[in-house]
């Protein structure tokens, strides 16, 4: 398939397959007019790809799981790199989400006092 059938396909854009290309991702041939060729495999590698960028992790990260690319992502164990990856950004994704929500309860706190002081 042609990279705009597989862009539609996958809900992304044939700039992001590209990307995911030049990342060592993904893979493709060249037609005789040069347009690129997707086997029928990479409509589940992208989607995978997707899913791991959806859940936080970076291009470079979804390298560590090339070999479940390919399957289920959700049933295959991924390597010992793979899961310390994940680990690492889930700490760093907890660690922005405290940090937003003090933020947030000290803006709330501000606005009750603010909201107080006007009612006086």
């Amino acid at each position: 398939m042609r990279i705009g059938e597989l862009a539609r396909r996958t809900g992304t854009t044939a700039r992001a397959l590209r990307h995911y290309e030049q990342a060592g991702l993904l893979t493709s041939e060249r037609a005789p007019n040069g347009y690129r060729v997707y086997d029928a495999g990479a409509e589940v590698r992208v989607r995978n790809i997707r899913y791991l960028l959806d859940a936080g992790l970076t291009l470079e990260d979804a390298g560590f799981f090339a070999p479940c690319l390919d399957g289920d992502m959700t049933t295959v164990q991924p390597s010992p790199e793979g899961l310390r990856i994940a680990e690492e950004r889930l700490a760093v994704l907890e660690a922005r989400i405290a940090a937003q929500t003090e933020i947030r309860d000290r803006l709330r706190h501000a606005l009750r006092g603010a909201k107080v002081r006007t009612v006086a």
